[in-house]
């Protein structure tokens, strides 16, 4: 069964730092970061192209780091993180290949993960 296991998450003060983790059960070109508040549309926070190339969101460039170990898990380092960082995070996949913007584009996504909540207090 193709699955995307998110792991990581949790609560933190403001400035701390998280990691969110992705395990995929196969390969795929394309893969980010969404993030998503009660009431409010997806937000695509980061992404991966096939080719290495990254995307980020304008809130998040400069803290947040979006990468690949060496296992392939789909990582998200999160650092001097914010109040308004606080949402459930998504991991999202795609067989495609995904360019530019469109890697923080939900709807070009075809696979979720469970979501997992992030919470920064002030």
């Amino acid at each position: 069964q193709v699955q995307l296991v998110q792991s990581g998450g949790g609560s933190v003060q403001a400035g701390g730092s998280l990691t969110l983790s992705c395990a995929a059960s196969e390969h795929f070109e394309s893969m980010g970061w969404f993030r998503q508040i009660p009431g409010k549309e997806r937000e695509g926070v980061a992404g991966l192209g096939y080719d290495g190339r990254t995307a980020y969101t304008d809130s998040v460039k400069g803290r947040f780091t979006i990468y690949k170990d060496t296992k392939g898990t789909l990582l998200l380092q999160m650092n001097s993180l914010k109040p308004e960082d606080t949402a459930i995070y998504y991991c999202a996949a795609d067989r495609l290949r995904l360019f530019g913007t469109q890697r923080l584009r939900a709807p070009d996504y075809h696979l979720w993960g469970q979501g997992t909540q992030v919470t920064v207090a002030s």
